[in-house]
């Protein structure tokens, strides 16, 4: 794709933004230094509208545009569920997850556990998501975003990496969740505005340059078989999206994990001025969870209709961008993939850096740390886990399917954290040993059923059953320790209370997807 002067200017431009307002909200106050509340929970402040779009920016990386476009080239809107799934999912976060975790007063998913559990129990799991988020997730993202690079622009894969690297790196070290928040702000702007762009263009192809409503009218017509919401057995892709299971099996496990215990993605929240607002965050991020297929499955199914002519289906949204997107507004839609990509990587970075300094160094190499050391080791945990990341990235390259690898290798463990926290939150026998237990199963049971019990399962139904067998797990050990004394929490139903307009845009959410699901079924 060539990129005019004017193109480089608008990207260049939004770079220089965003680090801009990254560092200048990072600043201290004269006299005054950030603590732990400032730099890992944005001081408490965040409102909800902030919280919303941070959420989606870290959520929303190249592999929804690249990859779901090209699902939606291959498969249709089937690949929708999981965006409007998690739209649902966000509305049972916000009334019974996040109550509890605000009540209790935690930074982290681990601290969580401790204070449900045991020690054990958040160090294990701690460690565990150390590993997950840098080894998997944070290198997942660089490689990528690198790689949308070099496919776009012919950047080579190392030197993208390094450039996402510095990029996320250069405010959101510095600054915190707070740097990492308010330039989400900006970031999801970019991304959904120039987004919409893209999609606007490429229905307006598809209706013969009469307007996005007319193309997407013409697009309904020209591809009807890319508008199955639920697949059937015979489809080419149900071993990915197997059916209703979409709607009442395995998928709640993904999206629950990913959703509701999930460090990367609850800090957000966690971060609130108070429970109301975090609520509200949640279920605005619902909300442009029900627009985002409109952004990056949509595109891909147009190209499908446009009769791309591609190497493979995640070429679809790198088609669009060199054929229909004017000067101009190329630097504008680049910018929107790279706003996912380095709002993404901000964030994990972000998490990597609490978790390590509040649960691993304080607890056992400094318990008597001031706030400002545990803020630099906390910049200093960002800067080791880039680094590794880097360095880690371009191996991803040797893998046939990175991101289905990667799918996979997480969703072997979603199910026994899943387990974990639903009866941490709501079942008060359950014990540390059964939790302890259970996370040890978890990927030993998960390789089972996957590769000699259910071998040739959709994965999504594997998982359902891994859930129900690692519950079985927990129930029987927190059953037989009579004489454990289980840590559950006094929780008063009134704690699940929420306003009328919360109630109110919840069932104006869940309406939502209903109708998309019942127009396309």
């Amino acid at each position: 794709m060539q990129f005019t002067l004017t193109d480089n200017i608008v990207f260049i431009a939004y770079c220089l933004l965003i680090i801009g307002v990254g560092l200048w909200v990072s600043r201290d106050k004269k006299g005054e230094s950030k603590n732990t509340e400032d730099y890992f929970l944005a001081s408490k402040s965040l409102p909800w509208w902030a919280i919303g779009a941070s959420l989606i920016a870290s959520n929303i990386s190249a592999e929804q545009f690249i990859g779901m476009s090209g699902s939606g080239f291959a498969i249709g809107m089937g690949i929708a569920g999981y965006e409007l799934m998690a739209a649902i999912t966000l509305i049972l976060v916000a009334k019974f997850f996040l109550p509890i975790f605000i009540k209790e007063k935690i930074f982290t998913m681990p601290q969580f556990l401790e204070r449900r559990f045991d020690n054990r129990v958040r160090t294990s799991l701690a460690v565990f998501w150390i590993f997950l988020y840098v080894f998997v997730n944070l290198t997942s993202i660089l490689y990528l975003g690198a790689l949308a690079l070099e496919t776009i622009m012919g950047v080579p894969l190392v030197y993208g990496i390094i450039a996402l690297a510095l990029f996320s790196g250069v405010y959101s070290i510095y600054g915190g969740l707070k740097a990492v928040a308010w330039t989400d702000v900006i970031q999801v702007i970019f991304l959904i505005g120039g987004g919409l762009i893209t999609t606007y263009l490429a229905l307006d192809a598809v209706g013969a340059n009469n307007g996005m409503w007319d193309g997407f009218t013409a697009l309904l017509s020209k591809a009807p078989e890319k508008f199955d919401m639920i697949l059937d057995s015979n489809h080419p892709a149900y071993e990915h999206l197997p059916g209703i299971s979409v709607l009442i099996g395995g998928m709640w496990i993904a999206n629950l994990s990913y959703w509701g215990c999930n460090q990367y993605i609850i800090q957000r929240a966690l971060a609130a001025k108070n429970i109301q607002e975090g609520q509200k965050g949640i279920v605005f991020a619902g909300f442009l969870k029900v627009i985002l297929p409109l952004i990056v499955v949509v595109p891909g199914i147009a190209a499908f209709a446009l009769q791309a002519d591609l190497g493979k289906a995640d070429e679809a949204y790198p088609w669009l961008l060199s054929t229909f997107v004017p000067e101009g507004l190329k630097g504008l839609a680049f910018a929107a993939l790279i706003a996912a990509v380095v709002s993404s990587l901000s964030s994990m970075i972000n998490s990597i850096s609490t978790i390590f300094t509040l649960d691993l160094y304080k607890q056992f190499a400094d318990q008597e740390a001031s706030e400002g050391k545990l803020v630099t080791v906390g910049r200093l945990a960002s800067v080791v886990a880039l680094i590794i990341a880097i360095v880690v990235a371009p191996q991803l390259a040797t893998l046939d399917q990175a991101f289905q690898f990667i799918q996979k290798y997480t969703g072997y463990v979603s199910p026994g954290i899943v387990v974990i926290f639903l009866f941490g939150l709501f079942w008060k026998k359950a014990t540390a040993n059964g939790a302890l237990a259970t996370a040890i199963a978890s990927i030993p049971i998960s390789f089972m059923v996957d590769n000699v019990l259910f071998k040739g399962m959709p994965f999504i139904d594997q998982m359902g059953i891994n859930f129900l067998v690692l519950s079985l797990i927990m129930i029987v050990i927190s059953k037989v320790e009579k004489s454990a004394e289980a840590k559950g929490f006094n929780i008063d139903t009134t704690l699940f209370k929420t306003s009328k307009g919360f109630n109110v845009t919840s069932i104006a959410l869940f309406g939502a997807v209903a109708a998309i699901y019942t127009l396309w079924w």
